[in-house]
């Protein structure tokens, strides 16, 4: 990625060519927007199977066949599959045809990939919808009861979790980061070798060296997040961050050349976090380009933004592609200045000139007594949640009893509440940068959980949100 960029551009046609002497190329969720790679495919003689699920531009690769379920003309039930989903689809497909072929590997067992599918839907944050909620389902079901690859199960170990226990929370927070962590900052075929590993030991030390990668990956992000306050701190946006007054960008963009390339969209998506704004963070491609990674909010559809810039400001972007909430850019240097400010004013048309305020959805208050270990199981038996299907969250007012950072800034919590002072209820709060001390009375916006420690269960609060005065914004589903 860091050599050749994103996608299947005509350089990485001439190494499949070249290295693997290629006559079949097949995508795997990109390869939509790659018209130049597929046309030089062609001219070399080589067929291409698109499989992405990315939105299409106006022009499509010139392929041999496009499945997306996002191209014009798509009757597939969802639109939003992940990439791996695409191709589990795929598979089901052509494994038809060999049915109907009379063909040996018609007997395929494709549901033993289903693990896979699972934690790469959830891995890439698509909505839940019914399709991909099923198929994150059924590959629970199996990782949860054993029925899954070393690599799995090795991972799991070295995130601290349990398999009988497992979340959609866990493949986010733990496998998913660890395996994401290869492709950020060295060869993405550890992850490979670790998931395709035949023996426990070799997946044992596959996972080893991912989870080093990760601890390394969160060191970067670190240094990075700090370069990146400092920044901010002269920004214009930050009278925002204080919650002060309407004032400032509406979109943000940050740079620093020295940055990480494979670590910039985790810190655009930590400052969009932050600040509630669509966030795009540059660093050096080479020395005439800079590569940006955007991360956005709910309303503002990032790729529709960088389309509408491309369409008013012709040659400033050089490449870009994405969906609604992620998306990747190439930027000559020189169009730095020009492109900050048409990305805050295609920002600011999106919102209608409006500065965007967060919503936290709620299924209103608990009493003490519902506030149990068993409602919290009950939430957990109710899963799989995830993008588009929250798990329910609720808000009320507590005191603070303790608090104590943990791990790398997350928050963890004592609280009480008015009607039983004398119980004291744990809470998370995870990357938090919010100032509360003992004694505070505070309103939470929080899920039930289930917290497993040493084989026990207790519960605890997840926090989403916390704030020292009421919440207006909090809306009732």
């Amino acid at each position: 990625r860091f050599r050749f960029g994103y996608g299947l551009s005509p350089a990485i046609v001439d190494v499949a060519r070249i290295d693997y002497h290629a006559d079949l190329i097949l995508t795997v969720d990109n390869g939509v927007a790659s018209v130049d790679g597929v046309a030089h495919a062609n001219t070399l003689g080589i067929d291409v199977i698109v499989t992405d699920h990315h939105l299409a531009p106006k022009v499509l690769p010139s392929a041999c066949a496009i499945i997306n379920p996002n191209i014009p003309g798509s009757r597939f039930a969802g639109q939003h599959l992940a990439g791996v989903g695409v191709i589990f689809y795929t598979l089901l497909a052509l494994r038809a045809e060999l049915q109907r072929r009379n063909d040996p590997a018609s007997k395929a067992p494709l549901a033993a990939l289903l693990d896979l599918v699972a934690i790469g839907t959830v891995a890439d944050v698509v909505p839940l919808d019914n399709t991909n909620r099923t198929l994150v389902e059924q590959g629970l079901r199996r990782i949860r009861c054993g029925v899954t690859r070393p690599g799995v199960l090795a991972l799991l170990r070295q995130a601290g979790r349990l398999a009988p226990a497992l979340s959609t929370q866990d493949i986010g927070f733990g496998i998913a980061p660890r395996i994401n962590a290869a492709g950020r900052l060295e060869d993405m075929r550890i992850g490979v070798q670790c998931l395709l590993a035949d023996t426990q030991e070799e997946a044992d030390q596959l996972a080893h060296s991912l989870n080093e990668l990760n601890k390394q990956r969160r060191s970067i992000e670190q240094s990075m997040r700090r370069e990146a306050q400092a920044q901010l701190n002269d920004h214009a946006i930050a009278e925002q961050v204080s919650g002060l007054h309407d004032a400032g960008a509406f979109g943000v963009c940050l740079i620093d050349e020295n940055w990480h390339q494979g670590v910039i969209g985790i810190l655009a998506g930590r400052i969009k976090d932050t600040l509630h704004r669509p966030t795009i963070v540059f660093t050096l491609d080479d020395d005439h380009n800079l590569k940006g990674s955007a991360r956005s909010i709910p309303g503002v559809h990032i790729r529709d933004v960088l389309q509408a810039i491309v369409t008013r400001h012709p040659g400033m972007i050089e490449k870009f592609g994405g969906h609604a909430m992620a998306a990747g850019l190439s930027l000559p240097r020189r169009f730095l200045e020009p492109f900050r400010q048409a990305f805050d004013e295609a920002v600011k048309q999106a919102v209608n000139g409006r500065y965007p305020e967060r919503e936290y959805s709620c299924d209103g208050s608990l009493t003490e007594q519902e506030r149990t270990l068993g409602n919290a199981r009950l939430m957990s038996h109710l899963m799989p949640w995830g993008q588009g299907f929250e798990p329910p969250e609720f808000v009320d007012q507590f005191t603070v009893v303790s608090r104590k950072v943990v791990g790398n800034g997350h928050l963890k919590l004592g609280l009480c509440s008015e009607a039983a002072r004398d119980r004291v209820l744990d809470a998370i709060a995870f990357n938090c940068s919010v100032e509360v001390q003992t004694g505070d009375r505070i309103t939470l916006v929080y899920a039930l959980e289930v917290n497993t420690w040493q084989e026990r269960e207790s519960l605890q609060l997840r926090v989403r949100y916390m704030e020292a005065v009421n919440i207006e914004q909090a809306v009732l589903r």
